[in-house]
């Protein structure tokens, strides 16, 4: 039997954000924090969401407390929060705890897929 290999999705900074949105067609960025249980409670969701849209959309993580400034441009005030990007641009916004089947519903409507 043949296992696939996990996709790692990448905790960036504020320093990386703008090369990786720019550099790739499709992205979802997680805000989140150490401290947030919800942010917590999905990792396993989003690393599932990662593996499914593998070499489609590229998943990243952004600690809102070690990167401000990224959280203060896109007006993060609640997380988890997930932002769409398509052509360097944000498509939309997802935030809240919700479970697999609604994330890849609403990531599917903001990418067209």
């Amino acid at each position: 039997m043949v296992k696939k290999k996990k996709t790692e999705v990448k905790e960036i900074s504020d320093t990386e954000f703008d090369s990786i949105i720019k550099g790739n067609e499709k992205v979802v960025v997680d805000f989140f924090a150490e401290w947030c249980m919800p942010c917590l409670m999905i990792v396993p969701v989003i690393d599932e969401l990662a593996q499914s849209y593998s070499g489609d959309v590229v998943f990243v993580r952004l600690n809102i407390d070690e990167n401000q400034q990224t959280a203060q441009r896109f007006k993060v005030m609640s997380i988890p929060t997930l932002i769409v990007f398509k052509k360097g641009e944000a498509v939309g916004r997802i935030t809240g705890a919700l479970p697999y089947d609604v994330l890849k519903e609403k990531i599917d409507s903001y990418l067209n897929l």
